[in-house]
């Protein structure tokens, strides 16, 4: 086990450990769909029952905390009606989606968004790979929620998951998003996207 955990280590890209602060910034009577909403659950541990996860993996799903409605569903098909949503939320989420699927990701969400609703992402910076012995890109994470702290990681195969905070602002605008907001911190980003009122 130790010898398999040695050669996972040597395979691995590892930032550092990068520390994000998630405010509650979501009304009471907002109804949230978190994609890959799965594993931590950092949105459904933060508004419970306000929020719809979604996650390819059943298992992903069964593993998150109690609070959040969960459907097994893959983000590029969404199975819901237009506009069902007042927010959507990506915590760590597209660094899984490869690079060829972030357009269809990005136009469901804009079609089960509300018209004046909100698209929050959060993410990691994933450089051109340059190091072909390492495979795996790997960001610790804290989480800071207002009543608590998360401790988690997240890690994906390198190639075809590269992408910079404008590379999703310039998809996200492409599929009829505005851009309210755009943060870096270190190697994360925070991007706040609205579907304008029509």
């Amino acid at each position: 086990m130790s010898g398999n955990s040695a050669i996972d280590r040597e395979r691995m890209f590892l930032v550092e450990q990068q520390t994000v602060r998630v405010d509650n910034g979501f009304g009471d009577e907002d109804l949230i769909l978190d994609l890959g909403g799965g594993g931590e659950g950092v949105i459904g541990q933060l508004r419970g029952r306000q929020v719809v996860a979604v996650d390819m993996r059943k298992q992903e799903l069964e593993e998150c905390a109690p609070g959040p409605i969960k459907v097994v569903a893959d983000a590029r098909e969404l199975p819901f009606l237009d506009e069902a949503f007042d927010a959507i939320t990506a915590f760590f989420f597209f660094m899984y989606v490869p690079a060829c699927d972030r357009s269809s990701v990005l136009s469901e969400a804009y079609r089960v968004l509300r018209s004046g609703g909100k698209l929050h992402i959060w993410d990691v910076t994933i450089p051109v790979r340059t190091d072909q012995s390492q495979e795996i890109f790997v960001v610790p994470v804290k989480v800071e929620l207002p009543d608590r702290s998360i401790e988690t990681g997240y890690g994906v195969r390198w190639d075809g998951r590269e992408m910079s905070m404008d590379d999703i602002c310039q998809l996200a605008q492409e599929h009829g998003f505005g851009v309210e907001e755009k943060t870096s911190y270190g190697e994360h980003f925070h991007l706040t996207l609205s579907r304008e009122s029509e």
